[in-house]
């Protein structure tokens, strides 16, 4: 459609404000209430423009009509504009040049657009300001007197679903505030800062120095790989924001995504390679580090070495390694920490479906018509993916939620499943007997597209409600309700992590869920699917490069491909398949394993059992830690190296929607920290082995490029703009949204139910009364080797402490804040006592973070892929 503004003709597209269409042909209209992504609020009032009748409207809230006159710049329009800016101004702190956001303030541009003075204050009566300031939060200050009450941040604060602000008192004494009128650390803040990004005056502001200049690149953290902009100052980041480009995150992020980014700062960086003598570390130079390992490695063999490869490192860097592992050392003892987190999710999906990856993408989510949330706190690991979620259920999506705890997005949840720790399987299963004493099936999608429906059903049948209510301890009724609503939802998509795979049976809980979203049709198409969310930023790169034991890049058997590489790489490649990394601990305290480089990785605090890793690294003879900091791991290393960070080096992360993405150098590494993937690439050279001539991450592109088919159509110029979805097979391919649209791949192109077996690894008895079951803090990362160095995120604790319900504290005769002594058949730890109401009687929850927790857990192994029982355990707990 066409409109007329300020007499030109502007075409505009249908559903559109005014405001929108000035925008979009720079053409300025005063406003401070509006931002792209927000609804229109028309608070402010600036906006105002004049129609051909001489109505006044708010710009932003009115939808343009084909053929509409208007008029944005009149003397009438800027007289009210004056008063109302005077008026804001009047009831605003001023002293704007010691204002943080001098100079990028809207309301000091607005001003000098109208040409307000001193002279149009003075007509003003003057009224007393709250002029107080909230400085409680670690990365942001609130500025009452500031406040213009634009209502941005309440906006900004409702879509994410936190809530935390709103409108609060009346009159001249409004204000934005908590609940309660708290400080914004003891409310439900979660500090992720998209209020401060979106406030257009001082009211908000970052505590952070402002950036010289901005590098795009992605964050480390979390597998949703949200683009960012790092703000650096010097040689020091200083700040990071959200891409509002990036298709993954649209410019929002979490609070460590945007406030805890400068580790890369920290003076306890590794700047030095270091060799153990005397049992005491000393610092060399690096021809002396790589020419000393080379040396040591030459006097193993294959069967002797390992290699554990980093879901914090690039996809480039994990090529090299295990190129290195099975090259230069003839070895395929390669894993890394999708072992520990979702091995079960490669193996099932591989086996049911084709492939063990996400099948369809984050931005589906917000279309899909019913979410099934198993198995995930959402909120607290994978924040970005919650705001789709919330979105979601906004705009109308059913959401169900299966989880022992009641947890923050059960808030949002049109029905919660309650199950008891460990029994996903029963509770999936009495799902697809609902479905199917319904007639819900999806007929015609299993008849052309899957096989072993008929032996799945005789299966279903024979179970019995009473067992499945027993085991779950949810009624018949509820878990049909559930299902009922899952199965008629016109697409449904299912979205799980941790909770589903880390357990003895992991990968039958899988099994279960791709025989539910087989069951309905859920699969190859849009807003559907199976969907793990991976835990760090780039274990789903870590496993497509082939940093796994029987695996080559790409997800090509050793057996099958092994001519395919061997050509490639000129050489001979071992045939025997390797160790899962479990095994390599195992094998290490038996003496087999004698040389051991770990890239990466913390597995002292990140392994089930901790006791026996402790044991494994005392028994290596040869150990090779390389890293951007001291761990609790390099202290057993023979040689430490030092890394650089994801913010000193090129490369790309995959995210866990199968995206490829690019990371930049934005700093210079501290020191003479190298990237991986020049260290090891020196290490093999001085071996004398070829294949690892590389000047820059781009050529180690190339070559992943030639030999694993899903990135064949990819290179660095097309991965510049958010990046590409694999399957990516050919140049002109665009990537692929979501998978299985033309069939599965598996070898008939048919989906397979496979029939889930059963059974608790522990329950609880007289001797260990309890369940524990461990989870991750919103503000804390992995083993916290990045986030320890960030001051801000240690004000929040709550990843310290033993939770249980104040029920069981009551029975135990302890109160919050006394010491426990947590007791499990591996091990024992001491932790205060936390209330939390939302966990069920008999069962506590410890952090994933919590350094001695994995002394509780059990190395006892799901028998198809290899996950440690890290998720549930039976404890006792002794007062102290």
């Amino acid at each position: 459609m066409e409109i007329i503004l300020d007499g030109q003709r502007i075409r505009v597209d249908e559903g559109k404000s005014i405001l929108d269409a000035a925008l979009e042909n720079n053409i300025y209209i005063p406003h401070l209430c509006f931002r792209p992504g927000l609804d229109a609020f028309g608070a402010c009032r600036l906006c105002l423009v004049e129609t051909l009748d001489g109505r006044l409207v708010t710009a932003c809230e009115t939808p343009v009509e084909d053929g509409m006159q208007v008029i944005s710049d009149s003397d009438r329009l800027n007289r009210i504009r004056r008063v109302i800016a005077s008026l804001l101004i009047n009831g605003h702190v001023g002293d704007c040049l010691k204002c943080p956001r001098s100079g990028e303030c809207k309301l000091e541009d607005i001003s000098s657009y109208l040409g307000i003075n001193d002279e149009d204050l003075t007509k003003l009566r003057e009224f007393k300001i709250d002029d107080s300031i909230d400085d409680s939060n670690p990365f942001f200050l609130k500025d009452n007197g500031k406040c213009i009450l634009c209502g941005l941040c309440v906006q900004s604060c409702d879509i994410i679903g936190v809530n935390a602000i709103d409108f609060t008192f009346r009159g001249a004494k409004t204000k934005i505030g908590t609940f309660m009128d708290k400080p914004l650390i003891d409310s439900i803040c979660v500090s992720c800062g998209e209020c401060v990004e979106t406030c257009p005056v001082g009211a908000l502001v970052k505590k952070s120095e402002k950036p010289s200049r901005e590098v795009k690149t992605v964050c480390p953290y979390c597998g949703v790989g949200c683009g960012i902009y790092l703000g650096i100052r010097g040689d020091r980041i200083v700040s990071a924001r959200g891409d509002p480009e990036n298709p993954v995150n649209n410019g929002r992020l979490c609070v460590k995504g945007r406030f805890a980014l400068n580790f890369v700062n920290s003076s306890e960086r590794l700047e030095k390679p270091l060799i153990k003598e005397d049992n005491e570390f000393k610092e060399v130079e690096w021809d002396e580090a790589i020419a000393f390992i080379a040396d040591k490695l030459s006097k193993y063999n294959g069967d002797e070495f390992a290699a554990i490869a980093s879901a914090k490192c690039t996809n480039e860097e994990n090529y090299l390694l295990q190129k290195f592992t099975r090259t230069v050392m003839k070895s395929n003892n390669i894993d890394h920490c999708a072992r520990l987190c979702h091995a079960p999710s490669l193996v099932a999906l591989s086996e049911s479906l084709g492939s063990g990856a996400m099948t369809n993408s984050i931005n589906e989510l917000k279309k899909a018509s019913c979410i099934l949330a198993i198995g995930t706190n959402t909120t607290e690991t994978h924040p970005v993916i919650a705001y789709k979620v919330i979105e979601a259920v906004k705009n109308g999506s059913k959401l169900i939620v299966v989880n022992p705890t009641r947890i923050e997005l059960v808030r949002h949840a049109d029905i919660y499943l309650r199950n008891k720790p460990g029994t996903d399987v029963p509770l999936i299963l009495g799902m697809c007997k609902a479905i199917i004493e319904k007639n819900l099936i999806d007929h015609e999608f299993m008849k052309k597209r899957t096989e072993g429906f008929e032996s799945f059903k005789e299966y279903v049948y024979d179970l019995e409600w009473d067992e499945i209510e027993s085991i779950t301890g949810i009624s018949r009724d509820k878990i049909r309700e559930a299902a009922i609503l899952y199965a008629s939802s016109p697409a449904a998509s299912i979205i799980y992590a941790m909770g589903i795979t880390q357990h003895f049976n992991g990968t039958d809980n899988v099994f279960a869920l791709s025989n539910l979203a087989l069951l309905t049709g859920n699969l190859g198409r849009a807003n559907t699917g199976i969907n793990p969310l991976r835990g760090q930023n780039n274990v789903q790169g870590a496993s497509d490069m082939g940093a796994l034991p029987d695996l080559y890049p790409g997800y090509q058997s050793i057996d099958d491909a092994r001519e395919k590489f061997e050509k490639k790489w000129n050489c001979k490649l071992p045939k025997e398949k390797g160790l899962i990394l479990p095994k390599i601990f195992e094998r290490a305290c038996k003496g087999k394993i004698k040389a051991l480089y770990i890239m990466g990785e913390n597995p002292i605090l990140s392994e089930a059992d901790i006791n026996n890793v402790e044991e494994a690294l005392k028994s290596i003879e040869f150990l090779i830690v390389q890293d951007i900091f001291p761990s609790e791991t390099s202290k057993f290393a023979d040689v430490i190296l030092p890394a650089c960070s994801f913010a000193e080096k090129d490369g790309t992360f995959t995210n866990t929607e199968r995206r490829v993405q690019l990371i930049k150098s934005a700093v210079r590494p501290p020191g003479d920290a190298k990237p991986d993937w020049w260290i090891i690439c020196k290490i093999a050279e001085k071996m004398g082995v070829p294949g690892f001539e590389f000047e820059n991450p781009r050529e180690i592109f190339d070559e992943i490029r030639e030999l694993v088919p899903a990135y064949g159509g990819m290179s660095y110029k097309r991965l510049e703009n958010g990046g590409i979805q694999w399957p990516c097979r050919s140049r002109d391919d665009p990537g692929t949204v979501f998978l299985y649209k033309d069939g599965f791949t598996r070898e008939n192109g048919r989906a397979k139910f496979i029939l889930p077996s059963f059974r608790l690894f522990e329950t609880p008895d007289e001797d260990y009364p309890f369940i524990l079951i461990t989870g991750r803090s919103l503000y804390q990362y992995h083993t916290r080797t990045m986030t320890s160095k960030i001051k801000g995120l240690e004000e929040f604790k709550d990843w310290k402490s033993l939770e249980m319900n104040p029920i069981d504290g009551e029975k135990l005769g302890v109160r919050e804040g006394d010491f426990v002594l947590v007791k499990s058949r591996r091990g024992s730890v001491k932790a205060k006592v936390r209330f939390n109401e939302a966990l069920m009687e008999g069962v506590t929850f410890m952090s994933f973070h919590f350094a001695p927790v994995n002394r509780l857990t059990s190395s006892v192994r799901d028998p198809l892929s290899g996950m440690p029982a890290l998720k549930v355990s039976c404890v006792d707990l002794i007062p102290q």
